[in-house]
């Protein structure tokens, strides 16, 4: 599919049950959304994946450069955003990889997990970059691409291999121009504050981000973990895919499990659907009358309804949205409105279900939930 984003038409393609936890894959510099071809596949029996070219890379547009990693970031999250996923797993690879802690640190709230690949906090600067520049803008991509290999791969013979060489000397120069750009004026944040369950992945014989780059990804980001694949250079998705599928599913695995008793489990997805600024409040202002009601909806509501698998959060959202603007409830109309940030839903969307609400609930009722609804999108907005 192509989606309009801001200034670019961005390919992106998404597989696996509509009702599945949300994966988006970003690739590494040079290639294209089909370097993570093993794992999506493996992802889409139980997982909503997502894959987007990269700007200036593979069919999606080439703007003029350069790049900055923001722009990036904000290119990963908008495709998001477009496709109505309020919060997604992310994996990237590379620069991919870097996006994914980026969006962790700057928008948390729409990250649930990071896989972070063959990555680092720092790329080398000019000093790394911007030789490699010069050749690809005087000589194309051809100019780079036996070297470029030699650190993606450690056997060159391989079809996989062969087919990462067409990704490269597909990739339009400016878009690699662009992307080269972001990763040499790349300032590396202070501190690296990404919450969520995280898994550092790295190839054993990557040259480019070695092994040193993720253990220090490793320390900065606590009860991360660290998966080093035996035999891999700096792209192991194809070369090593057996071994990089592994370490994807059991990431998403440990990501994705519910916690041990009905009331975490509530609380974990309370927090993910109403925010945690939300939820601290609503904490904190607990007293011996209300606990026990507390208690019941965590354990009977959030902990063995929001949890099971038959809907998404964003189809949850949609009929808490219906049931309550029906029935009249304004204060948790409201509070699902300012939910809808978290969960994906949009605005037209909201307005198409008060419509709904209209032909079976009555024009009245609707009416009034339609007016709190536009008070609260307003306020979000501002």
């Amino acid at each position: 599919m192509f989606i309009q984003l801001d200034d670019i038409a961005v390919h992106a393609e998404v597989s696996g049950p509509a009702s599945g936890a949300p994966v988006l894959l970003l690739h590494s510099l040079g290639t294209s959304l089909h370097m993570w071809d093993p794992q999506a596949e493996a992802l889409a029996r139980r997982h909503r994946v997502i894959r987007m070219d990269m700007r200036g890379h593979g069919l999606t547009e080439a703007t003029p450069g350069p790049y900055t990693m923001d722009r990036l970031v904000k290119d990963a999250l908008a495709l998001l955003q477009a496709l109505g996923i309020g919060a997604a797993h992310v994996g990237g690879v590379s620069i991919g990889g870097h996006i994914a802690l980026r969006m962790a640190a700057q928008a948390p709230e729409r990250v649930l997990s990071v896989m972070a690949c063959d990555t680092a906090m720092d790329f080398g600067g000019p000093a790394n970059w911007q030789g490699r520049m010069d050749a690809v803008a005087a000589g194309g991509m051809a100019a780079i691409a036996d070297a470029t290999l030699g650190r993606w791969v450690t056997a060159r013979s391989l079809a996989s291999s062969k087919g990462l060489r067409r990704m490269l000397l597909a990739t339009d120069p400016a878009g690699w121009l662009g992307c080269a750009a972001a990763l040499r004026d790349l300032a590396p944040p202070a501190e690296w504050r990404v919450r969520g369950p995280t898994t550092v992945i790295v190839g054993d014989r990557d040259e480019s981000t070695p092994v040193a780059a993720a253990q220090a990804i490793h320390a900065a980001i606590p009860e991360s973990r660290l998966v080093v694949i035996a035999e891999a250079g700096h792209i192991p998705n194809l070369e090593r895919e057996e071994a990089m599928t592994r370490a994807v599913l059991a990431h998403m695995k440990l990501a994705t499990a519910l916690p041990e008793t009905a009331a975490e489990a509530g609380m974990a997805v309370r927090r993910r659907v109403l925010g945690d600024a939300h939820v601290d409040r609503s904490e904190a202002a607990l007293t011996p009358l209300d606990l026990p009601f507390r208690d019941f909806i965590l354990e009977g509501v959030w902990g063995r309804v929001w949890t099971r698998p038959g809907l998404s959060h964003r189809d949850r959202s949609l009929l808490c949205l219906g049931v309550l603007a029906a029935l009249g409830h304004h204060d948790e109309f409201r509070l699902h409105v300012r939910a809808t940030r978290n969960t994906g839903v949009t605005a037209e969307e909201i307005g198409e279900v008060l419509l709904q609400v209209a032909a079976y609930a009555g024009v009245p009722t609707a009416n009034t939930a339609l007016r709190l609804a536009k008070d609260i999108l307003k306020e979000m907005e501002g």
